[in-house]
């Protein structure tokens, strides 16, 4: 707590319903700021990821937010977008406060020792917009005890070698009933449609200027979502008959129902735990990629922090300063530990290799190396489109239909592409209202 008449700091985080108690490092590190700043508190409140979408937007649209608001990277463009009570932007670019300088209240500024990957998503025009705090990607995580049964001694690195060791394992006797699974949701397909260099919207997936235009159905597209109709058909691809099945096709992992699973990075540290108890050998893998054509890279998840614009002069510096400790070395190293969201500066991460938790824990260098390997472009930055987050629905809506009615790829996601662009059009029309 601060003086008697400290400066507030207040901050909305995202609540991840990945493990319990998610938030408490951050409120550790609040209590150690006040320490350190007497004059200050901070002020930490929480909405939940996922299920507190619409809430998460409303407080948007009110047009009054904290000092920091922790957005989901699905919404980014609707945190640029917004509009304060007041009819300015609602948030300021956190490089333009910082304003050049090396230290905030004592605090060394970090601004420039983000993973290339999380800098580039969450910059715009040269310019880094928010501060990268929990960063994810998928990865592949592969049974190394049913791949040595079915005589394969590599990881799977293409689709062709994933639907080999597919066929392979399931000819074991008393192999797995299907080769592999993954939720049926809208990040996969930026990852897959990334890696081949395509792109879901114009003007270089709006990294050039405010995306107009989605594709829905081009050739990349359609040539992941194929693939996956194959694997389906053939009774290689386990679909659970739920949409965004995160939980189920992990049980089916750890339940030796597949040998190969598509899942985030931030379930590394629980998969490889339960995979043990179960008496499974596992690795995490990157995610395999369409050995056809040049692969440019995965995509990013998770969030980033957000300043909020108009603050008084000591609230911001405030709220900076507690943004550079939050992600100094030392805090981002505990954040990665706690949440199994990947280091996001480079300084923690070779905190953590100086301390050898990297050579304890091998799985958690497999997706910091997946996001270093993106040639940098837009392709593999991923999208930034207003309701990202109902366009990953449309994908969802249009692929379930493929898996399950055994609608035609192309037509259907021509149909998707139809949908989406309505939205879009109305979002833009919107923003560009206000």
């Amino acid at each position: 707590m601060g003086g008697e008449n400290p400066t507030v700091v207040e901050i909305l985080l995202a609540d991840h319903p990945v493990r319990g108690g998610f938030l408490d490092p951050v409120r550790q590190r609040a209590a150690e700021f006040e320490a350190a700043h007497p004059g200050y508190e901070v002020r930490v409140s929480a909405y939940r990821t996922f299920t507190g979408g619409d809430e998460f937007v409303r407080i948007l649209d009110s047009g009054r937010v904290p000092a920091i608001v922790d957005v989901y990277f699905t919404e980014t463009q609707l945190a640029r977008d917004a509009v304060s009570a007041t009819g300015g932007p609602l948030f300021t670019p956190v490089q333009r406060a910082v304003a050049g300088r090396r230290e905030i209240l004592g605090e060394p500024v970090v601004l420039d020792d983000f993973v290339e990957a999380a800098h580039r998503y969450y910059s715009y025009d040269g310019e880094l917009v928010s501060m990268p705090f929990s960063v994810s990607t998928g990865l592949m995580y592969a049974n190394t005890g049913m791949m040595r049964a079915a005589g394969i001694s590599e990881v799977p690195q293409d689709w062709e070698a994933l639907e080999e060791a597919c066929r392979a394992v399931t000819r074991l006797d008393g192999g797995p009933s299907h080769g592999v699974a993954w939720a049926v949701d809208g990040w996969f397909f930026q990852h897959f449609v990334g890696q081949q260099g395509g792109l879901l919207a114009d003007r270089d997936n709006g990294r050039s200027g405010r995306a107009r235009k989605v594709d829905l159905a081009s050739e990349e597209l359609l040539t992941w979502a194929t693939w996956w109709q194959r694997l389906n058909k053939d009774g290689l691809y386990l679909h659970t008959g739920v949409a965004q099945d995160w939980a189920g096709t992990f049980e089916a992992f750890i339940g030796g129902r597949i040998a190969f699973l598509y899942n985030s990075s931030v379930m590394a540290e629980p998969l490889m735990s339960a995979a043990a108890q179960a008496g499974i050998d596992a690795v995490a893998a990157h995610l395999p990629r369409n050995g056809a054509v040049p692969y440019a890279g995965d995509v990013l998840g998770g969030d980033s922090l957000w300043l909020a614009a108009g603050l008084p002069p000591e609230v911001e510096d405030g709220a900076l300063a507690f943004l550079q400790y939050l992600l100094n070395p030392a805090a981002a190293a505990a954040w990665h530990k706690s949440s199994g969201f990947i280091p996001a500066t480079h300084g923690a991460h070779r905190l953590l290799e100086a301390e050898g938790w990297f050579a304890q824990k091998p799985h958690h260098l497999t997706a910091p190396a997946q996001l270093a390997a993106s040639d940098g472009s837009p392709a593999a930055t991923g999208a930034l489109l207003g309701d990202l987050a109902s366009t990953h629905a449309d994908l969802v809506q249009a692929m379930t239909d493929v898996l399950e009615q055994g609608a035609d790829p192309a037509r259907r996601f021509a149909q998707a592409t139809a949908t989406a662009q309505q939205r879009l059009d109305a979002y833009n029309a919107r923003t560009a209202a206000r």
